[in-house]
Order: C-alpha cells, then sequence, then structure tokens
C-alpha cells in the first residue's frame, strides 16, 4: 500500500500532508474510482500529451473530459495524447495506469483545470493498484503549486458504452433525409423559381400559397416591427411587392420549408426555438455586411439564415445524441462547439462520424439540396475561422457575424472570435463594426419577435 518512491519523496519535500484510502488489489485505476465508495467529481486524474517542446501533464476531474482544443488554444502549442504505453514509461515507480496527478513529482509541467482551486478535498492514484491518496484542498494546492491553470474540460455525461456512429451511417440517413417529402421538395421548387430571372411576384406568391402555414408565416414577417410597413398586407404578392421584395420572401419561405423536414426539440441552447433566432440575426447581419462590401444581398440572406442546418439534421437523425449534445452545450458554455460534438459523436476517435462539425454535416445536406455554391460553402467551413478559398467572403460574414453575435448571448458559441481580424479581412473598419452593432439593435425586439413566431 506504499506510495511511488517519487511522489512519497516529493510529498515529504514540500512538506504536504495526505492520507491513504486502501483498496483491494484492482487492475485499472477506473476500477479503483469505481470501487473506492467516492465521489467521481472529488478524483482527479492525469492526462499526458506531448509535443515538440515537450510532455505535459493536464489535471482534471475524473467525470470530465479533456478538451484538446482548449488547452492547444489556451497554450499556443499543438500537443496530442501520450499512448498508455508512453506515459507509463514517464512513471517507472507506478503500477502501469494508476499515474499520480502531480506533476511536479516526475518533472513534468502541469496544465491544471481551474475548477481544481475550490476543492476542498481530492483523491487521486498512489502508484499502486491497491490504494488511493486523499488530500485536503490546502494540500491539493500546494501540490499543485506553480501549474498553468485553465478552463480545460468538458463537463458532463461521457458517451458510455453506445458504439460510435459511421461515416456510412450518416451518408446512409443523408440520403434518407434528402428523399423526405414534401416540404424538401417544397423548397427545391422555390428554389429553382428564384434561379429563373424572369420569374415573378405572382408565381412565387402563388407557389407559397399551395401551403396555408407557409402562407401565414410570411405574412406574419411581412407585418412585423421589424419592416415597420403602414399600410394593409391582404396577400403573399403584396408582402413581395410592397414590403419584402421577391428575394427576401423568397429566402424565408425556402427556410421554412426546409426547416420542417427536421424534429427537432423547442427547448434548449440548440433548440429549434434558438435555432430560429440565430439564424435570423445572422441573415440580418450578413444583408448587411453584403450591403457594405459589394456582396449579393439576397445571396448573403440565405447563407445567413442556412448555415447552422447542420445543427437541424444532427436532432432530427440521431435525438439521442443531440439531447446530450444539448445538455453538455448548456453546462459548458465556454467549449467550443468542434469540441462538445467531438465528445458526444467522435468520443477519442477523431476520425469517427459527426465529430467532423456540423458545419460540414450541413455543407452536405445543402449539396445534395443543390443549394447554391456559395450557402454550401458557408455552411460547410463556417467553423474553420482560417478558411482560404472559394466564395471566402460569404463564409466570412457568416464569421463575423457570429462573433458578434456571441458579444449578445446568440448562437451555439460562446468562445470569442477575433472580430478585429474577420472585420479586416473584410475591409470593413472598426467604425463599421460599431454601425453593425447599432443596427442589430435596432431590431433585436423585432427579430426575437420574429424568431418566436417562426419557431411555434
Amino acid at each position: 500500500m506504499a506510495l511511488a518512491p517519487r511522489l512519497q519523496q516529493f510529498f515529504n519535500h514540500k512538506g504536504i500532508a495526505y492520507t491513504e484510502l486502501p483498496l483491494e488489489p484492482v487492475s485499472s485505476f477506473d476500477a479503483a474510482v469505481t470501487g473506492c465508495g467516492e465521489p467521481q467529481e472529488l478524483v482527479l486524474q492525469a492526462t499526458l500529451l506531448i509535443d515538440v517542446q515537450g510532455a505535459l501533464m493536464a489535471v482534471h476531474a475524473y467525470n470530465t473530459t479533456l478538451d484538446l482544443d482548449a488547452v492547444n488554444q489556451l497554450l499556443g502549442r499543438r500537443l496530442q495524447p501520450l499512448t498508455a504505453r508512453q506515459a507509463d514509461r514517464l512513471f517507472g515507480d507506478c503500477d502501469p495506469g494508476f499515474r499520480p496527478a502531480i506533476g511536479g513529482a516526475y518533472d513534468v509541467s502541469v496544465l491544471a483545470d481551474s475548477a481544481l482551486d475550490s476543492m476542498e478535498r481530492a483523491l487521486i492514484a498512489g502508484g499502486s493498484n491497491n490504494s488511493l491518496v486523499v488530500l485536503d484542498g490546502r494540500s491539493l494546492r500546494l501540490a499543485l503549486a506553480g501549474s498553468r491553470k485553465g478552463h480545460i474540460v468538458i463537463r458532463g455525461p461521457a458517451v458510455g458504452d453506445r458504439s460510435a456512429l459511421t461515416l456510412e451511417h450518416v451518408a446512409e440517413q443523408l440520403q434518407k433525409l434528402y428523399r423526405l417529402p414534401p416540404m424538401p421538395a417544397l423548397a427545391l421548387r422555390i428554389l429553382r423559381l428564384t434561379a429563373n430571372p424572369d420569374a415573378t411576384a405572382r408565381e412565387l406568391a402563388e407557389l407559397i400559397e399551395f401551403d396555408p402555414s407557409l402562407t401565414a408565416q410570411i405574412m406574419r414577417y411581412a407585418r412585423s416591427a421589424l419592416f415597420n410597413y403602414q399600410g394593409q398586407i391582404q396577400s403573399v404578392q403584396e408582402a413581395v411587392t410592397r414590403v419584402l421584395g421577391f428575394d427576401r420572401v423568397a429566402h424565408v419561405a425556402l427556410g421554412i420549408a426546409s426547416v420542417r423536414a427536421f424534429e427537432v426539440p423547442r427547448k434548449g441552447p440548440l433548440g429549434m426555438d434558438e435555432f430560429w433566432r440565430h439564424s435570423l440575426y445572422t441573415a440580418f447581419l450578413c444583408q448587411n455586411l453584403a450591403a457594405m462590401t459589394g456582396g449579393d444581398k439576397g445571396l448573403a440572406y440565405l447563407c445567413g439564415l442556412l448555415h447552422n442546418f447542420g445543427l437541424l439534421l444532427i436532432g432530427h437523425l440521431f435525438p439521442e445524441e443531440f439531447e446530450e449534445l444539448n445538455n453538455l452545450r448548456d453546462a459548458n458554455p465556454e467549449v467550443s462547439m468542434r469540441s462538445l460534438e467531438q465528445q458526444v459523436f467522435g468520443g477519442d476517435q477523431g476520425h469517427e462520424v459527426l465529430a467532423v462539425g456540423h458545419g460540414a454535416i450541413g455543407g452536405i445536406l445543402h449539396r445534395l439540396w443543390q443549394l447554391p455554391d456559395a450557402v454550401v460553402k458557408s455552411a460547410g467551413v463556417h467553423q474553420q475561422l482560417d478558411y482560404r478559398g472559394e466564395h471566402e467572403n460569404y463564409v466570412l460574414m457568416v464569421q463575423l457575424a457570429n462573433a458578434l453575435l456571441k458579444e449578445k448571448g446568440v448562437g451555439d458559441e460562446f468562445n470569442p472570435d477575433d472580430i478585429d481580424t474577420l472585420a479586416q479581412r473584410l475591409g470593413l473598419s472598426a467604425d463599421k463594426v460599431e454601425q453593425l452593432k447599432e443596427q442589430m439593435a435596432r431590431v433585436a425586439n423585432d427579430i426575437d419577435d420574429l424568431a418566436h413566431s417562426l419557431s411555434n
């Protein structure tokens, strides 16, 4: 039941008090945690990482998952996990797998999750398979003195034993979705009509009026305070010609018709209520950004409106995983969606399906639905802030809009972006960015009301 010699020496040298919790010999640290009778949130684990600068120990609670993206962003490094065999080599005086979460005892630099600062009691591996080490809060802080701190974990339920999804399974499900009538079919008819330069407002109105619910939503949109139209609007055609214009009606109708293909819960940070709110704000900002940068305002509006459809697709096809993702988003506002999606859909297997991100999945869907290339690209790569390439300006509009919305608490991401860099790449001054914020503030209540009506 003795501690690993180097850990014992470290504790003695630092004057760190501890007690040992004896266990029956077990085959793994996981078994020790399960059998110790203590809450898992009190147990600390050490995740070993490495890059060209050397090894690093990330220390965090056992019931959390390390957010490698957050670690690399915080440190400006490109760390990758060590294999179990490589990690055990650094801890030659320990039983395999029972590595103490005290890097200082092994001359390994430490990055500790900031939540550890408030712990009053913690348990760690002591190097042997028949005991754990118990530290009070003071002893823990002494043991971790000098380590770097930061928000480095995803808190919430792990994926568990659910089998990982495969790319083949996602492709199969996407094909099923592509064949879903009737709303995607109606959306496609609207899209084809907009591609016809000779299409008239009457033809668009007649197409929309085939669906009474869609008609009511378009009329509600046109009558909203967002447009401040003082006259009476009695028909979709009047909404087109007097208030909204052909492109805006077509794009909103396309969005509404397409959304109805999905069965997604309304509530939660990723639910339908927040989806509409995020989409309408993004569309509004993108349209204004296009006006400032010489882009196509109608196309920019559509890019913003449809850029997050990948989340709806995930919610529709994989409701269990979507609920887990929704809960994790709520519990981890500082964690990137990419990391959360990897947690839910990829686990530790970076090549497994939706770990590629909802943006890429949405881009696949939009390609299947034959949407304009700029819309496909804006959805597909809007999570890639370093994107360079085709339709780059429209991607940047979506990214800048999302960055501005994070400051307002709108959207599925809350870790801040570099607004100045995004604006510079679009050729916008700081004054223009402030102008955008003012425009958004003026219409915020109206967009919120409209989003609520559409989600109903």
